[in-house]
């Protein structure tokens, strides 16, 4: 049946295995979904043996209903949950629950990392803000809190080098998830020996950093066991989803850029060097190409926006006949540009690049007795548009003219929101072959690489396609430059409000 690539996608909900042939045709996918836990206190954790299991079933199931033969499968390459914090013993057993990249509970160990090191000198160094959504801080957490945990800690991974480390018997990650760490040197490229130094942390819990194209491995026979794998397969190291998000979405070359809407929503481009913005606006990883990285910019609530106006307005009269999605994009259309003099700030969980504010909240501002449902819904398609818009200005103030942006997840289904966004950005939007199979495909493209099937990274413009550009409308510039200025003012306006009101969140 020729040669296969599996790619598994460690998502937050589950484990998407998928079968990609050498000439990018999607031969067949599988998920296994797992539970997450949320605890007070900012509290978010899986059980890293459940990702074991769901690779297992996941890879065993496709290969019963795909009819593809374990010994077809050239490579198995990884894309996984970044930011995370997955501690195991000498015998590569969890110690405790995977801290994941949601977890926001370890404020105090953010203030110490910034004490001891200096929010600008980690900035230059890290290529990120010093923060507790990393997983350096979590690591401090346990430490901190769990030292008999900590005692006993081998490695700390993130999710696909756990799922690695199972099936190779070797502590590696890659690049980009290195960088999700906060402790890595992004131009070095290795774990930076000040930031260690400050924290007191010991290199050697730490797994080997490798490019994401690297062999980590090959399949034992114990994993070969349990997996229905072939032993001796051989395992690339693949990425963070980020970055193999960006393969993806066709950003290969310098000047590319790609957005994500999906529950969040970033953009970013490929660039030959890492982007140090001076306010700290913005954020680097490094590529699945390591001879790139992407600066970025990342808002918290955008499908997340969408999904609570769908679920709190798009209901009742109006939304009831056919597809609500059908109904939304008819609302947003018979309301105007600026739907009546109303904003929308789209922070329902605070917010990150470039206000990194957690007390900011969500809010309408104008609502009026003529305001209706469409209304509503077309202000907060608008109100994600500003907001990455902001984004896309400060990475075009660093690397020059952003140029057409691929637009992959699960919002670039509606055309009437990709009508909204070209206007407000006033860019052309271009809308691939696959948008929500492109994470899987970027890290199947990575395998690729790596095992020598493919050339270059080059052949995402043949397996995902751009198959329709959104054109902006000029008409509607003006009128969406001065809404994008009131929004602005909105958010600057509020800032002493969402600083009262988290008390009483």
């Amino acid at each position: 049946m020729g040669s296969w690539i599996l790619a598994h996608d460690l998502g937050t909900s589950g484990d998407k295995a998928t079968l990609y042939g050498a000439d990018g045709s999607l031969g067949a996918s599988f998920t296994a979904e797992y539970p997450t836990h949320y605890g007070a206190g900012g509290v978010v954790e899986q059980d890293a043996n459940l990702w074991w299991d769901a690779f297992i079933r996941a890879t065993k199931e496709l290969l019963k209903t795909s009819g593809v033969e374990a010994k077809d499968i050239e490579a198995i390459s990884f894309s996984g949950q970044m930011m995370g914090c997955v501690l195991v013993d000498g015998e590569l057993n969890p110690l405790r629950p995977a801290i994941i990249w949601a977890d926001t509970r370890a404020r105090a160990q953010e203030a110490e990392f910034i004490r001891r090191v200096g929010m600008e000198c980690g900035y230059r160094i890290i290529g990120h803000r010093i923060s507790a959504s990393y997983g350096a801080c979590k690591l401090l957490w346990v430490r901190d809190n769990e030292p008999a945990v900590y005692a006993n800690v081998r490695c700390m991974l993130n999710a696909k080098d756990f799922i690695v480390a199972k099936l190779c018997n070797v502590l590696c990650t890659d690049y980009s998830d290195a960088a999700s760490t906060n402790l890595f040197d992004l131009v070095k490229k290795d774990w930076s020996d000040e930031i260690l130094e400050a924290l007191e942390i010991s290199r050697d819990i730490l797994p080997r950093a490798i490019a994401s194209t690297a062999t980590a491995g090959y399949v034992t026979a114990e994993a070969a066991k349990l997996t229905g794998l072939m032993q001796g397969t051989r395992v690339i190291m693949g990425g963070g989803d980020g970055s193999c998000a960006c393969v993806g979405a066709g950003v290969v070359r310098e000047g590319s850029t790609y957005n994500v809407l999906g529950s969040s929503s970033w953009t970013s481009c490929a660039s030959r060097e890492p982007v140090f913005d001076e306010k700290m606006r913005t954020f680097n990883w490094v590529h699945l190409d390591e001879n790139f990285y992407t600066p970025c910019g990342t808002m918290q609530a955008a499908g997340n926006s969408f999904n609570w106006m769908r679920d709190n307005i798009a209901t009742g009269k109006g939304f009831d006949e056919r597809s609500v999605y059908d109904c939304i994009d008819e609302a947003v259309k018979n309301s105007p540009i600026g739907a009546k003099g109303l904003i929308y700030l789209p922070y329902l969980l605070g917010e990150r690049s470039p206000r990194w504010n957690m007390e900011a909240s969500g809010a309408f501002i104008g609502l009026g007795m003529n305001t209706g449902k469409g209304d509503l819904c077309r202000a907060v398609l608008e109100g994600v548009g500003f907001n990455l818009k902001i984004i896309g200005d400060i990475l075009e103030e660093q690397v020059g003219d952003l140029g057409r942006i691929t637009l992959i997840g699960g919002g670039a289904q509606s055309r009437v929101w990709m009508q909204i966004l070209s206007d407000i950005w006033e860019k052309e939007i271009a809308i691939p072959k696959y948008l929500h199979e492109a994470t899987s495909i970027g890290a199947a493209v990575c395998g690729g690489v790596g095992a020598g099937v493919f050339e270059s990274f080059d052949v995402i413009e043949k397996f995902n396609p751009v198959c329709e550009i959104i054109k902006p409308n000029g008409e509607n510039f003006s009128l969406y430059r001065d809404l994008y200025r009131i929004f602005d003012q909105s958010y600057e306006a509020l800032l002493g409000v969402y600083h009262e009101l988290n008390r009483f969140q």
